[in-house]
C-alpha cells in the first residue's frame, strides 16, 4: 500500500529530530572558531556529506539486514530502543554518548577539517538516523515511495547547510534557553516514534502479546 502525505510528514520531522542540526549548531560553531573563514565551505561539505551518507543508507539498509541474517521486525525493535535513548537525552537537552565521546570533540577540534568527520558522521548521521533511515525504507513497498524518502534526505540535508550557513547570525538571535526548548520537543516527538517502533516489531516478533 502506497503511503500517504502523514506518512511522509512523519519521516520528515522523525529525520529531522534525529538528526537536529539545531541542536549541533553550537558545536558547529565550537569546531571551526579557529576558521571561520571556512565555516561556508565546511557547512556545504557537511551537508554534501549528510545527503550521501542518508542516499547510501536508504539503497544498502536492506542489503546489510540480509548480510546479519537480522529481520526488520528485530531491527525495528533494537532501533527503537535506540530512538528512545537518544530522545531521552534530548528531553534532558543533552547530547549522547551514542552521538559522540568528549575525546571525539577534543580532537576534532584540533582537527584541519571536521566537515565529514564528526559533524557529519556520527554527529549530525549517527547510529540513530542511519535506523531510523533503514526502518523508513523497509516500510516502503512503492517506488514512488523510496523516491520521496530520498527527496526527504535531500531536504534534510539542505536544511543542514542552511542552519550551518547561517549558524552565526542564527546564534547571535537565538538563546541557549530557546535551542534547549526546541531539542526537548523534538526528543518528545522522537520518544513518541520509539514507541511506536518497538511496539510494531515486538507485535510481528510476538504475535501472541497483539
Amino acid at each position: 500500500m502506497r503511503s500517504d502525505w502523514s506518512e511522509y510528514i512523519q519521516m520528515f520531522v522523525g529525520l529531522f529530530a534525529i538528526v537536529s542540526p539545531l541542536g549541533m549548531m553550537p558545536l558547529y560553531l565550537s569546531f571551526t572558531e579557529n576558521v571561520k573563514a571556512q565555516r561556508s565551505a565546511i557547512a556545504k561539505t557537511t551537508a554534501m556529506a549528510v545527503a550521501v551518507i542518508l542516499s547510501v543508507t536508504i539503497l544498502l539498509g536492506q542489503t546489510i539486514l540480509n548480510i546479519f541474517s537480522i529481520s526488520v521486525d528485530a531491527f525495528r525493535v533494537a532501533g527503537g530502543i535506540l530512538l528512545m535513548i537518544i530522545a531521552l537525552g534530548m528531553l534532558e537537552a543533552k547530547r549522547g554518548r551514542t552521538r559522540h565521546t568528549p575525546e571525539e570533540d577534543e580532537e576534532a577540534i584540533d582537527s584541519s577539517s571536521v566537515a565529514v568527520v564528526p559533524l557529519a558522521m556520527p554527529l549530525l548521521v549517527g547510529p540513530g538516523a542511519i535506523s531510523t533511515v533503514i526502518l523508513f525504507s523497509n516500510q516502503t513497498t512503492y517506488l514512488v515511495d523510496k523516491l520521496v524518502l530520498f527527496f526527504i534526505c535531500m531536504l534534510i540535508a539542505f536544511l543542514v547547510w542552511i542552519i550551518f550557513h547561517f549558524a552565526p547570525q542564527i546564534s547571535d538571535r537565538l538563546s541557549q534557553t530557546s535551542l534547549n526548548i526546541s531539542t526537548r520537543v523534538m526528543g518528545l516527538i522522537l520518544a513518541a516514534m520509539a514507541v511506536e517502533f518497538v511496539v510494531g516489531g515486538l507485535r510481528n516478533l510476538l504475535p501472541g502479546l497483539a
